[in-house]
């Protein structure tokens, strides 16, 4: 598979491909616009020396008595503040950049926010009577067509729209159709692959500034205003100015070009019923126009909580239409506008603490580039031929002219089948490559076999054993209820002087692990076993060492008495034992439990006790383990909570802003204060845990090392004691007396236990000592 440097995706429309080029998330840039004024409150509203930063004080109201806990200052950070600001600093501060890096192809969105009066609709569209107060989309307008006349090597057409929302309805500006206020019922929200658009709403192309600066003008005409007690003219509606801008290059006009467009937003203005004194329609109005604001700022929340999986852009028809323009493929610039008023400080901090909320939200804006699939698909075409030429040529130099790169023939592909098989008897030393195709193949038949074989051996284990799935617990708790496995999941055998006959049961969890009934035959035990999956004669030796080596721990109870007296006659009366009959006569060493029973109590008594007490010790250590492991558990737990009441303190902080103290450091309430020191303490106790939980592990480790070594050392021991033993009996009972080498044998198994116990005993004392210091 050959992969380019580009994420293409499929567009609306099977003619077009959009190529998405490498993405990096912005944030939203917040400004604020103070409106110029006589009465600006100096003591309630200052700006940081940086002028990006505003603070709020708002003395305590005697009135409500001398118990008044309200808060009295804010602090708000956003990117700049515009006081007293001309309309030039104020394009060039919150526009000029972001429409230059629209006509490179990226989109854009400014948008004023703010309470009625407060000079939205001036900063956005500016005041007819004078040039130079013209607002952000004259200007706009005019860098945008200034900017495509200087392009030499791209054609431009800039086209622009003008939407309206009053009443939650949806109307075209610069439709020209005459209709009433009730809103055309063609005009709608549409989602699509390549963002948001309203269906119906009449985009017209422009080619001068004069040209978009007359339609401008003709919207403003059409557009809904009001008056009230703060504002005789108050925009009663939302309303959104498009600019789209689509660029061709010359040499690629018909198949590859780049679109972008600019929201230019003027939102109508939050009103307080109680100041603006509205009624009738002009409360209808203020009611809708609250409705929609409210709904714009949750979704501003919930854009910032990135917790959130669902954002209810649906809710009105403004936060449907800027769904692309908050989080989505734009480059966003707010504005809010407020009043310098002491009497709207309350209006103040609410546009303040909405322009804080916008700067948590995040933005992905990529260039819009669109190429035709036809034209991309030849293109492709035409690399590959040129490629194929290239290897050819390089192939001729090197005289491999034989070789191509064309997809393999059934011919070829049976032919590199054959080679594999015999490479694999060893008739051939090498299969002949030539291509990458051919490697791809030889792999191919390679897994095929290895599937084949897998199915084969599989098969032939369900036709002997019962296949029993490694997670199918109660499957294995039923065989080891029935005495058929052990604990640790090892096969259980039984011995009467002679092979029991039993088959193990391996298991299987590659194909499904379903259990079946093993075949029976009468030389065969009725008993099934869980064991590991072998093939071939492999499984066969296994499975019947295993079967000699572990038996039934029933025997063990049932033949301990008779061999203890068997061995305590023969080691008190040696060389007066009587003569035994022909039929009596030993033929077989004893049973291997019996056996080992014996030698746990005579010459591996050291061994066996050591053995017990590093038991001891290694389920303690466990015990100990799980213990903390659990209080490990509960403190993360706690920690994870305090992290959240952490993050929604300083969220809440961040929405009502920040106190600073005079070194510029933020100063927090008691209460989150007492979260962070429990959270420090937590840390604290947590790492302390977490060092112990290590020591134990080593611990128990180390432990369980010395009870493996104790284990297989009891094992060992007890195999050459069973075989000296009835060597020893053998001799004895041919004989009628006591034979050395026998005897000599017996002795230095014994002395080789108690040398092994020695040995254990140094390392198992060690750990107890370390237990109880």
């Amino acid at each position: 598979m050959v992969r380019t440097g580009v994420d293409v995706f499929s567009g609306e429309t099977a003619s077009n491909v959009f190529v998405k080029m490498d993405t990096a998330e912005k944030r939203v840039h917040a400004f604020v616009r103070v409106k110029p004024t006589a009465d600006f409150a100096q003591d309630m509203i200052k700006f940081g020396r940086d002028n990006k930063s505003i603070d709020i004080y708002i003395k305590k109201d005697a009135k409500k008595g001398v118990v008044n806990n309200r808060r009295t200052d804010w602090s708000f950070r956003l990117d700049g503040v515009l006081h007293n600001a001309s309309q030039d600093l104020a394009y060039e501060t919150v526009a000029e950049k972001l429409v230059s890096e629209a006509l490179n192809g990226y989109n854009g969105t400014i948008m004023c926010y703010g309470q009625t009066g407060a000079g939205k609709t001036y900063t956005m569209t500016g005041a007819t009577a004078d040039y130079k107060h013209r607002g952000i989309i004259p200007r706009a307008i005019q860098q945008v067509l200034k900017a495509t006349t200087r392009c030499v090597d791209r054609f431009v057409t800039v086209r622009v729209s003008y939407l309206e929302i009053y009443n939650e309805t949806l109307f075209d500006l610069l439709s020209t159709m005459t209709s009433s206020r009730t809103g055309d019922a063609q005009m709608a929200v549409v989602d699509c692959p390549q963002g948001v658009y309203v269906k119906g709403l009449s985009i017209h192309t422009v080619s001068h500034e004069e040209d978009a600066l007359n339609l401008l003008f003709e919207g403003e005409t059409n557009r809904v205003i009001a008056e009230h007690a703060l504002n005789k003219n108050s925009s009663r509606s939302h309303c959104i100015f498009t600019i789209y801008i689509e660029s061709r290059f010359r040499v690629f006009s018909d198949v590859k070009h780049v679109t972008s467009k600019i929201n230019l937003i003027d939102l109508a203005g939050s009103e307080r019923l109680s100041k603006t004194g509205s009624e009738g329609q002009v409360l209808k109005e203020a009611t809708y126009i609250n409705k929609s604001l409210s709904f714009l700022e949750q979704i501003v929340i919930a854009l910032g909580d990135p917790k959130r999986d669902h954002i209810p852009f649906r809710q009105s028809k403004l936060t449907h239409v800027l769904k692309d323009s908050l989080g989505g493929n734009c480059n966003t610039v707010l504005v809010a506008n407020i009043c310098g008023e002491a009497v709207h400080v309350e209006e103040t901090l609410s546009s303040l603490r909405f322009a804080t909320r916008m700067k948590w939200i995040t933005t992905e804006p990529v260039i819009n580039e669109t190429c035709d699939a036809e034209w991309m698909v030849k293109t492709l075409e035409k690399e590959i031929v040129f490629l194929k030429r290239e290897l050819a040529m390089h192939d001729s130099l090197v005289n491999r002219s034989l070789v191509t790169y064309d997809p393999l023939t059934e011919i070829q592909i049976a032919d590199i089948k054959s080679q594999v098989q015999k490479y694999l008897e060893g008739s051939i030393d090498e299969i002949d490559i030539v291509n990458i195709r051919q490697v791809q193949e030889v792999f191919k038949q390679f897994k095929l076999l290895v599937s084949q074989q897998e199915q084969e051996v599989e098969a032939r284990l369900r036709s002997k054993y019962a296949l029993i799935d490694k997670n199918d617990f109660a499957a294995v708790a039923a065989a080891q209820k029935a005495g058929l496995v052990d604990v640790d999941g090892l096969v259980v055998g039984e011995m009467d002087g002679q092979d029991s006959g039993t088959e193990a049961a391996p298991f299987s969890s590659k194909h499904g692990g379903k259990k079946t009934k093993p075949r029976k035959t009468k030389e065969q035990g009725t008993k099934e076993g869980i064991g590991t999956s072998l093939s071939g004669k492999e499984l066969d030796a296994l499975l019947q060492s295993k079967s000699q080596v572990m038996n039934s721990t029933k025997d063990l109870d049932v033949k301990e008495g008779a061999r203890n007296q068997d061995a305590a006659n023969i080691d008190a009366q040696p060389s007066q034992a009587a003569p035994m009959r022909d039929s009596q006569k030993p033929s077989s060493p004893p049973p291997k439990p019996v056996a080992f029973e014996q030698f746990k109590k005579e010459c591996g008594s050291e061994l066996n006790r050591i053995f017990k007490e590093n038991k001891s010790i290694l389920l303690a250590r466990k015990k100990r383990s799980s213990t903390v492991e659990q209080r490990l558990n509960l403190i993360k737990h706690e920690m994870e909570g305090i992290k959240e009441a952490l993050g929604a303190q300083r969220q809440e902080r961040w929405q009502q802003g920040e106190y600073v103290d005079e070194k510029g450091q933020i100063i927090i309430d008691e209460e989150e204060f007492l979260l962070i020191m429990k959270l420090k303490d937590l840390k604290k106790e947590y790492r302390s845990d977490y060092a112990e939980l290590q020591d134990l592990k080593a611990e128990i480790q180390y432990c369980q090392h010395l009870v493996d070594q104790c284990r297989n050392k009891l094992v060992s021991g007890c195999a050459g004691y069973s075989e000296a033993r009835w060597q020893h009996q053998t001799w004895n009972d041919s004989h009628k007396q006591s034979h050395v080498p026998g005897g000599r044998r017996a002795g230095q198994v014994r002395a080789d236990a108690e040398g092994d116990a020695a040995g254990l005993s140094r390392f198992g004392l060690v750990l107890q000592r370390e237990n109880e210091g």
